[in-house]
């Protein structure tokens, strides 16, 4: 089933990830991390992703611009999954895989297990669970650890709304930067009780937290009308949404000027949006937003084991 071909990309594989990984684990010891991305399609016939998350790893295969027969792509993804932990020093049995693809309009990536692989990682000092087995991502977002820590270094005494908010790594981060306030905004009971065990593994305030299960656009248009204000703003959206928990479908590329201005309704007078995505295909023009400036901070934002830029980040001030 695997040609000579497949063997020589195996060893072009194991030597690649040989290097990045012991390059990559000094660094990421220094910040007190032990989760990282190793490569991701460095070689273009090998289009894979590899992400370590301590002694584990979560191998993402993109979709080939080529057909391949599929028992040929599961015996070659199985060899890529056992080079994987060699290089690594890894069980075998611990590095899962995933298949990422593009999604139709009406389609939504589902949950894909039951296992419950779970680990906890530490990242710039804090910890957070991941889950190895049942979703496509892991429920840590590696390419934003950045912005995190410039919100930890932001948040002291500020009030913070993050929206979209996932499992709460920015909430995790602006409890630890000692923030007055963090509110969490997001449409998952799932991940607004993950986001909660977050804080707990950290032994943070939940007083000052608050989780809330609601449509963004739907909390933000009622908190300008009640008068709420916060000093730092994330959103960090996905690039399409059309979830019937929605009050309408989001499409990041059509509609992220609304939501920025909706964000500067409830945004204190000298406070800022943290505003970042993941949308190849945005096309940014600060124009359709008069009213506010625009900073590019993608430079700084993205750090070294996900350059050359994995997402797009601006900061966004009235």
């Amino acid at each position: 089933m695997l040609s000579e071909r497949d063997y020589i990309q195996r060893d072009f594989f194991l030597n690649r990830l040989k290097k990045r990984d012991k390059h990559l684990k000094t660094w990421a010891r220094r910040i007190e991390t032990d989760c990282y991305r190793v490569y991701d399609r460095d070689i273009p016939e090998i289009p894979l992703a590899l992400d370590r998350y301590a002694d584990t790893a979560v191998l993402y295969l993109y979709e080939r611009p080529y057909e391949k027969d599929p028992a040929e792509e599961t015996a070659w993804l199985a060899l890529m999954q056992d080079v994987a932990a060699e290089a690594l020093g890894i069980e075998p049995g611990f590095v899962f895989s995933r298949t990422r693809r593009r999604l139709g309009l009406e389609e939504q990536y589902e949950r894909s297990g039951g296992r419950g692989v779970t680990r906890i990682v530490r990242e710039q000092g804090l910890k957070f669970l991941v889950n190895l087995s049942d979703y496509l991502d892991t429920g840590l977002f590696m390419d934003h650890r950045p912005g995190r820590a410039m919100v930890r270094a932001r948040s002291s005494g500020k009030r913070i709304l993050n929206l979209y908010c996932y499992t709460g790594s920015f909430s995790v981060y602006a409890l630890a930067g000692g923030a007055a306030t963090v509110t969490g905004v997001d449409l998952s009971n799932t991940y607004l009780s993950w986001a909660q065990e977050n804080i707990r593994l950290n032994d943070l305030s939940t007083e000052r937290y608050t989780g809330l299960r609601e449509d963004t656009q739907a909390f933000l248009s009622r908190a300008a009308r009640a008068g709420f204000r916060y000093d730092l703003i994330i959103l960090d959206p996905p690039t399409f949404s059309n979830s019937k928990k929605m009050d309408a479908f989001l499409d990041i590329n059509r509609h992220w000027p609304d939501l920025i201005r909706a964000c500067s309704e409830v945004l204190a007078p000298d406070g800022f949006i943290l505003f970042s995505t993941n949308a190849r295909k945005l096309r940014f023009d600060p124009s359709m937003v008069p009213a506010m400036h625009f900073q590019d901070i993608g430079d700084t934002s993205v750090p070294q084991d996900f350059r050359p830029r994995y997402h797009r980040a601006w900061m966004v001030t009235g």
